[in-house]
C-alpha cells in the first residue's frame, strides 16, 4: 500500500499539524508494521513531495513510492507488492509534462532490522531527467549505474521533512528519530504502563536521557510540551486516551515537531483536541523557503500488546 500526500498528515499550513485516529473496526488493519517517510524537493521551481512507504506483514516486505506536486496532484506512484509475489529488484520510468522520472530499486540483498525499513545492502533511487533527486541506501554506485548517471551521487536534493511510524510494545516503545535533515539519529523511548491503576505515568527519553515526564496521566492524557534536542526546540504532543480508556486494540499518538512553535501549529485554544485532527492535506506546501522553516515532523502510533 502506498500513502501519497493526501493520506499523510498535513504538517503544513494555517490549520497546523493534524493527526488521524483509526476506528475500532479498522484498528487491526492500521496496526500493521508500517513506516512512511516524506521528502521535499524542487522540480522546475515547484515544491514536490516524494512519499516512501515501507510495510511488513505476514506476506513479507512491501514498498510504495509516490510523487506529488505542490497542488497535491499525483505525478506518479509505484507499488511493490510483498516479496512472495514480486521481485525485489526493478525500475519504472514515467513520462511527465516537464520531463522523465525514473524510479529504481534493488532490495535483493537488503538486510532488515525489527522494522520494515531496510538497514543496508539496498538502494532506492528517484531521478528526474537522469539527475538524482532522492537516494536511499548504501549502494550508491549501483543506483547511479542503473539510472545512467556518470558520477556517484554523494547526496540527493530531497529534504527529509516528515515520518510516520507504527511502534509496538507493552510498557516500552522505541523508535529512531532524525529531528532535522541529515542530523544525528537519536533513540526515542516512550515508557508508559497504562495498567498502573494507581498512577499511570508517561516518560519520554532521548538517547537514554529523560526529557519529559507526565504524572497523573488520567487527568493529562492529552497535552504538549517543549523539549530540547541538539540544541533545538522540539514540540511534543501526546494523546494516550485510547490506552487508558479505549478498547484492547487502541493506540496512543505522539508527535514530535521541530523548529516551529505551538502557536503556529494550533489555532485558537492550544489544547490537543482529537476532534480537530484528520489525515487530510487540504493545506498545501506554499514554497521552498516555508518548508525549510518548518523543520521535521515525526508521528508515532504506539500500539500496546496485551
Amino acid at each position: 500500500m502506498v500513502i501519497i500526500m493526501r493520506d499523510f498528515p498535513s504538517c503544513f499550513g494555517e490549520s497546523g499539524v493534524q493527526v488521524a485516529y483509526s476506528s475500532s473496526s479498522s484498528a487491526a488493519k492500521a496496526a500493521q508494521n508500517l513506516v512512511t517517510c516524506v521528502y521535499q524537493f524542487q522540480l522546475h521551481g515547484r515544491s514536490c513531495l516524494i512519499t516512501v512507504t515501507w510495510t511488513k506483514n505476514l506476506m513479507g516486505q512491501g514498498l510504495g513510492v509516490a510523487i506529488d506536486d505542490s497542488a497535491n496532484q499525483c505525478l506518479c506512484k509505484v507499488d511493490i507488492k510483498p516479496w512472495l509475489f514480486s521481485k525485489r529488484k526493478g525500475s519504472k520510468t514515467i513520462d511527465v509534462d516537464s520531463g522523465k522520472i525514473d524510479i529504481c530499486w534493488d532490495l535483493s540483498n537488503a538486510r532488515f532490522g525489527s522494522g520494515p525499513e531496510p538497514v543496508e545492502g539496498f538502494y532506492l533511487a528517484v531521478a528526474f531527467d537522469q539527475e538524482m533527486v532522492l537516494h536511499l541506501g548504501d549502494l550508491k554506485k549501483e543506483a547511479s549505474k542503473k539510472i545512467n548517471i556518470s558520477s556517484t551521487p554523494l547526496s540527493s536534493d530531497a529534504v527529509f521533512i516528515a515520518k510516520r511510524e507504527h511502534i509496538f510494545g507493552k510498557k516500552f516503545y522505541g523508535a529512531k528519530a532524525q529531528f532535522c535533515d541529515k542530523g544525528p539519529i537519536h533513540d526515542v523511548v516512550i515508557e508508559c504502563d497504562p495498567f498502573d491503576l494507581k498512577d499511570p505515568c508517561l516518560v519520554i527519553r532521548i538517547d537514554s536521557k529523560t526529557v519529559m515526564q507526565v504524572k497523573r496521566l488520567k487527568w493529562k492524557f492529552r497535552g504538549n510540551h517543549t523539549i530540547l534536542v541538539d540544541g533545538l526546540p522540539v514540540e511534543v504532543f501526546w494523546d494516550v486516551h485510547n490506552w487508558l480508556f479505549g478498547n484492547a486494540m487502541g493506540n496512543a499518538v505522539f508527535m514530535f515537531q521541530s523548529c516551529i512553535s505551538a502557536e503556529k501549529l494550533w489555532t485558537g485554544d492550544s489544547a490537543f483536541d482529537p476532534s480537530l485532527l484528520t489525515w487530510s492535506s487540504s493545506q498545501k506546501l506554499k514554497d521552498h523557503h516555508q518548508v525549510q522553516g518548518l523543520g521535521f515532523s515525526l508521528i508515532l502510533y504506539a500500539w500496546k500488546h496485551e
